[in-house]
């Protein structure tokens, strides 16, 4: 049963590459990123034993180097470290823009020669293949690591890769030792680590997906109540409503309108006497503008400094953290009206 869900969430994730391609520039990296993933979906998919024995019988005697079953799986992985080392060549960088569409076709016709031998010769000698595309892989994904969305993702990435790499010189150290395998029927030997690497490939590879659609979705719950506050006491802000747009653009749309609607309630560009220099203390600014957007009459005043993102901040994270205040004066407000 996990054999099946595995391949259908890997399959998701190819999907979910192919969304990306036909919204955004279909770039030779991007498109290399497809045909990885759906690599690793067909790998995964005909590791499911039913499907891996309906193979077979296409083929009964299978062909010179194996079955066919097995001669399909050894394909879709180096299929997966070819597509994917078009990737990691786009990483280094002697390889330029102009040039990686020639090297991006240099590599897959590598990788087809390599198919076409493994399944003419022998399985070992592809696995073989595929430990040495893992290990370039993964020598370039350690080399881009850090700490932002594109980073994490690439680690989860280079993690699985590193793990078909381990696996494929498992598979090769056991076939020079004549170790039985599987019986017809049975899923293969170390499938339990074949799904996890497949997962961990699959979920790298939509990690800034997912991880910008969650961030988008707990920015707009946070902003929430200072969004519907500042729109509206100006709904001109809100150009039109529009239907059907991401989270990712609604967030940012939401994150503008409270940006423009905080400037027109600061006078629209006055500089006042009054409201002083702004602090360089990003909470307490924020604490000030958000005390005042709740209340634009009392003893605070603010202008068009104050409501200027500080220096080293975004505009998104800078109505976050006026968020953040504004929610904790909603607690501090909402506790002195029920003394009263």
């Amino acid at each position: 049963m996990t054999l099946w869900l595995t391949a259908m969430l890997v399959w998701v994730a190819a999907g979910a590459r192919v969304g990306r391609v036909l919204v955004k520039p279909a770039t030779t990296a991007r498109v290399a990123i497809v045909v990885a993933v759906a690599a690793v979906a067909l790998g995964a998919t005909v590791a499911v034993p039913e499907i891996a024995l309906a193979i077979d019988d296409l083929r009964p005697h299978g062909l010179r180097s194996g079955l066919l079953s097995d001669g399909v799986v050894v394909s879709a992985w180096l299929a997966f470290v070819t597509a994917t080392s078009v990737v990691a060549a786009a990483a280094w960088p002697v390889v330029s823009r102009r040039n990686l569409r020639q090297i991006a076709m240099v590599i897959y016709a590598a990788g087809a020669t390599a198919v076409a031998l493994a399944l003419a010769l022998s399985y070992t000698f592809g696995w073989g293949l595929v430990v040495l595309g893992a290990i370039f892989v993964v020598v370039t994904g350690l080399r881009n690591l850090d700490w932002t969305t594109l980073g994490r993702g690439i680690a989860i990435y280079t993690a699985g890769t590193a793990l078909v790499g381990v696996l494929a010189a498992l598979h090769v150290q056991r076939a020079l030792a004549d170790e039985p395998r599987a019986p017809a029927g049975e899923p293969t030997w170390g499938w339990p680590a074949w799904e996890i690497a497949a997962l961990l490939v699959a979920f790298g590879a939509v990690w800034i997906v997912v991880e910008l659609w969650v961030r988008a979705r707990v920015l707009l719950r946070r902003i929430r109540p200072l969004h519907r506050l500042m729109v509206g006491r100006f709904p001109e802000v809100v150009a039109h409503e529009q239907t059907g747009t991401s989270t990712q653009l609604r967030a940012s749309d939401q994150v503008a309108q409270i940006m423009d609607a905080l400037y027109l309630q600061s006078g629209g560009g006055v500089e006042l006497v009054a409201a002083g220099a702004p602090p360089a203390a990003v909470a307490d600014r924020a604490d000030r503008v958000a005390h005042w957007a709740r209340n634009p009459l009392g003893d605070i005043v603010i202008d068009a400094r104050w409501i200027a993102p500080p220096e080293g901040v975004s505009p998104r994270g800078w109505v976050q953290a006026i968020a953040r205040a504004y929610q904790s004066t909603t607690g501090a407000h909402a506790e002195r009206s029920a003394s009263r």
